[in-house]
């Protein structure tokens, strides 16, 4: 195209441009643009999340070994720590408030330490999810990841934490008469439903505490009074004999208490079948399954807004 100048010149004007007149969407769709940061779909951020596998596993490592990397004893507090609190536990429940109605004291220490052990974990993993996003912030908004890698770690950091206690616990099952056995087995699948339930469970807490601080100073507030309600330190049925049947079905069918109970069945001798709830196995898997997946698919439908504002 040309026009006519005042001198009587000729100026030649460009043609207008084929973006001329398209929204900032239709322009983007045009040029294969994205948002920076914004959320993958579901199944692609599975597959991100599968390719940091390397990197989880070693941030997990890395925690575990700088946990106690400035006390004396270094790693043995991995061990110590939930011992000790067993043999406080003992003290207080055991020998003063006799909550080891029903059970001889060859069941009861090992069923003790059991729920000490297996409790601590979900606690430990709940713990860490809360803090996982916010107490890693410069993490976040330095790199590029899938931010679920960071509950998903902590959760196999507290999974690694266990190993070393089931050492302990191997020691006092048979310290107290309760040999290795076929049953022992069940111990792998029990555990690996409950770390998937406390995976789901991180994830939840990660997004909540990623958006209120204070929430982990709540935590350990909800943690003992969970710990309490779930027989840690005592047999629910025995103890709530005396109480409406619902009571003692709402404290035996929740979680903790469950895998808790399918850890002492496999490793303690005097603990049979009669003290468990009807279909023990299947609900363990039922809250692993749907605590797991809820707690991914809520994780990652904020993955965005982590680290910003």
């Amino acid at each position: 195209m040309s026009d006519t100048t005042h001198d009587g010149g000729i100026a030649l004007s460009s043609p207008p441009s084929a973006d001329e007149g398209l929204s900032a969407s239709r322009l983007a769709d045009k040029y294969g643009l994205t948002v920076s940061g914004a959320r993958p779909g579901l199944f692609a951020y599975i597959r991100q999340l599968w390719g940091r596998r390397h990197f989880i596993l070693a941030f997990s490592r890395a925690k575990l070994t700088a946990q106690y990397s400035q006390a004396k004893l270094g790693q043995l507090w991995q061990v110590a720590t939930p011992l000790l609190n067993a043999m406080v536990y003992f003290l207080i429940f055991g020998l003063i408030l006799g909550t080891n109605r029903g059970m001889s004291q060859e069941v009861f220490i090992p069923f003790l330490v059991t729920g000490v052990f297996v409790f601590t974990f979900t606690q430990s993993s709940v713990m860490a999810g809360v803090r996982s996003i916010a107490g890693n912030l410069g993490l976040v908004r330095a790199l590029h990841f899938p931010r679920a890698s960071l509950p998903v770690s902590f959760s196999l950091q507290q999974l690694q934490q266990l190993m070393y206690s089931m050492i302990v616990l191997v020691a006092v099952a048979v310290g107290f008469g309760s040999y290795p056995a076929l049953s022992w087995l069940l111990v792998i699948p029990a555990l690996a439903m409950q770390f998937v339930f406390n995976t789901g469970l991180a994830l939840v807490m990660a997004r909540l505490g990623s958006k209120t601080p204070d929430l982990a100073q709540l935590m350990p507030f909800v943690m003992r009074t969970w710990m309490y309600g779930s027989g840690v330190m005592f047999s629910i049925p025995v103890m709530l004999e005396d109480k409406p049947q619902w009571i003692a079905d709402v404290l035996q069918y929740n979680p903790a208490a469950i895998y808790m109970d399918l850890v002492r069945f496999a490793l303690i001798d005097g603990y049979g079948s009669e003290n468990l709830p009807q279909h023990v196995w299947a609900v363990g898997l039922a809250w692993a399954l749907v605590v797991g997946v809820v707690g991914f698919v809520y994780f990652w439908k904020a993955e965005e807004r982590y680290g910003r504002g």
